[in-house]
């Protein structure tokens, strides 16, 4: 299997080598791992692409390069440049550092990558390290992800239907804020809200006069409602979440007819 990873937090963040031993694991013995990651952390844009600026690749070692864009970017130069004669099988984004469920996906470069090898056709899985008391103290806190990121991985892949739709699944992969040991299971799980749990503003200024912002996320720890990823996440089960692209509110199509004239 030939795998392509990328991230969010960047070609030299700690949760891309926890991906990319994930990704080595999976690929098996006669498989390749490419990295298309981005030069500099691109948490919080979303499915963002440079669509006015070109994106400078750098190549820094064997089937390893920098890309001074976002994680949709980085998908894109893979397929279409550096990887167009050997394209990849599955798509991997991540290891994020920090949870990317609830409202995070919203925001998540990690699970823009993900979103846009979906786009592009391709099998794509986006995978988080929520992280919290338990872990991240710890000596490695992506050590929950490292453990049992492979065999999650595989059984989302064994157990994929085949489709033929205009918006193909992606997964989004959480793993709890617990040390691998304490990993008590998978479940599938919907996207949550955390109640009352907001991204909000922190005002400065600088010495010159000028009015800066800081952008804050809220408590992390505060549970989705039940059956879904941050729920199971806080009781220390990873979650896997299927997307599609299509942000349609399907259930609402009926109820709004009266719109049609």
């Amino acid at each position: 299997m030939r795998i392509l990873i990328t991230n969010d937090d960047g070609i030299t963040a700690p949760g891309l080598e926890t991906l990319h031993a994930i990704a080595t694991d999976l690929a098996g013995p006669k498989g390749e791992v490419w990295t298309v990651a981005p030069a500099f952390e691109q948490s919080g844009v979303g499915h963002c692409i440079n669509y006015v600026h070109p994106t400078m690749m750098t190549q820094l070692g064997e089937r390893r390069y920098a890309a001074e864009g976002s994680p949709a970017d980085c998908v894109l130069v893979a397929v279409h440049d550096v990887m167009k004669d050997c394209p990849p099988d599955l798509v991997l984004s991540g290891v994020n550092r920090g949870n990317n469920s609830a409202e995070n996906t919203l925001y998540s470069g990690t699970i823009g990558g993900a979103m846009e090898a979906a786009l592009q056709g391709l099998p794509a899985i986006a995978l988080s390290q929520y992280f919290g008391p338990d872990n991240r103290e710890l000596e490695d806190p992506f050590e929950a992800a490292l453990k049992h990121g492979a065999a999650v991985l595989r059984r989302i892949l064994r157990n994929t239907p085949d489709e033929d739709v205009d918006y193909p699944l992606f997964y989004n992969v959480n793993f709890p804020p617990v040390a691998a040991k304490d990993v008590k299971g998978t479940r599938l799980a919907t996207q949550g809200r955390r109640p009352g749990v907001v991204f909000g503003t922190e005002p400065h200024t600088a010495p010159s006069g000028r009015r800066f912002s800081w952008i804050k996320g809220g408590d992390q720890q505060v549970k989705t409602a039940a059956g879904s990823d941050a729920a199971y996440n806080l009781e220390g089960y990873v979650s896997v979440t299927p997307m599609r692209a299509d942000l349609t509110a399907h259930n609402m199509m009926d109820s709004l007819a009266g719109i049609n004239s």
